[in-house]
């Protein structure tokens, strides 16, 4: 038994420390998966799904792709070249195109839906991460006021200009 980090199990787990009980690695990466699973049929996940199936049918939404990818194309062929006039021209097209794209309703509901899915997600990342360092100062005897854990800091000098060098 490690003293320190306590008795790993075959999947490298941690198994028992003290009286807490210790969970597993498979069984959060279970629960990460039901999770996912969870966002996947979230609301903003269905409006994302049918709103990419909207723009995949869209044939002015698929012909200023192909064009934004070919000018793409044309403007890495043109850096490549050294063609530094042409190649500003050439972004200024993609950028005009974009634009144009940008304004059809669909196009900015669809980048609105990734916009949501990525808060979404963040949001999650965000709840599991302060819960856990939450759940790690109280377990330890710590103050959630100031963020602190419970554990004995080493203790300073009385001194502030002291560096124990002398």
């Amino acid at each position: 038994m490690d003293p320190i980090w306590g008795s790993h199990d075959e999947s490298g787990g941690l198994m028992g420390m003290g009286n807490e009980q210790v969970i597993n690695s498979s069984l959060i990466v279970d629960k990460a998966k039901e999770l996912a699973d969870l966002i996947a049929s979230s609301s903003e996940v269905e409006f994302y799904k049918k709103a990419e199936q909207q723009i995949k049918a869209n044939h002015k939404v698929q012909e200023m792709i192909s064009a934004i990818k070919k000018k793409q194309k044309e403007a890495v062929a043109l850096e490549h070249l050294g063609r530094a006039e042409l190649l500003k021209k050439v972004e200024a097209e993609i950028d005009q195109l974009q634009e144009e794209l940008d304004e059809i309703p669909l196009v900015s509901e669809f980048k609105q839906t990734q916009v949501d899915i990525n808060d979404l997600l963040q949001m999650v990342t965000n709840v599991i991460a302060n819960t856990v360092s939450q759940n790690i100062i109280v377990s330890t005897g710590g103050d959630p006021l100031s963020g602190e854990t419970g554990y004995p800091k080493a203790k300073a000098s009385d001194s502030d200009d002291d560096c124990g060098c002398c």
